[in-house]
């Protein structure tokens, strides 16, 4: 669906937002043949709420507990520097010594050993969030697999990254953006597509 609003166009409003998840719920079930060795990380911040609705309809689906996690990746990214860096989870040892490996993020770190690992975020765009999150992962142990499920695929990847689930499939210039809203963190759930704004004149 989409509404036009100004400069902003509603791509998924609530309930659109629920059927698609649903369908990513199922998708996921039926890639891996049910439940039983998923662990869901949800990439902070929207993604942590994301996941947390993925696993309450898994439950509804099969009647069983999915297990999930938050994972901020902000330490792993290459493209930030530790200015951005949350200072209550980073690894300051690490800043003494830069040889030393960062500790993962995951809080409380699960046991991700053979498990297979769904990721969960709300946007999928260059791909460098997701590698940061792959290598959290990798630092605290060796799953059997991990995929990715985003709410939408905006394009423009810079890596080869390709999600396994998506809510939405959005098409997008390097001028617009993608805002997603979750009843959690803003109070309602949409997401839009925001338009740069035209120059005066045009």
């Amino acid at each position: 669906m989409m509404k036009d609003a100004g400069q902003s166009v509603i791509l998924l409003d609530d309930e659109a937002m629920r059927r698609a998840l649903t369908r990513v719920a199922h998708e996921i079930l039926e890639r891996n043949g049910g439940s039983e060795g998923l662990l869901l990380l949800g990439v902070m911040t929207r993604g942590v709420p994301l996941a947390r609705r993925i696993s309450s309809l898994i439950k509804q689906f099969e009647d069983a507990e999915v297990p999930m996690a938050e994972l901020d990746v902000t330490p792993y990214r290459d493209d930030r520097g530790v200015q951005g860096v949350n200072n209550r989870l980073f690894d300051t040892a690490r800043l003494a010594d830069p040889e030393r490996p960062p500790l993962s993020l995951i809080q409380p770190p699960p046991d991700v050993e053979g498990k297979r690992i769904v990721l969960v975020d709300d946007v999928l765009y260059t791909g460098r969030t997701v590698r940061a999150a792959i290598d959290a992962i990798m630092d605290i142990g060796r799953p059997t697999g991990i995929q990715l499920a985003v709410l939408v695929d905006r394009g423009h990847r810079e890596l080869p990254i390709r999600a396994d689930y998506v809510g939405k499939n959005v098409p997008t210039s390097h001028t617009e953006r993608i805002q997603v809203h979750l009843v959690e963190t803003d109070g309602t759930d949409e997401v839009l597509l925001v338009r740069a704004a035209l120059p005066k004149g045009k």
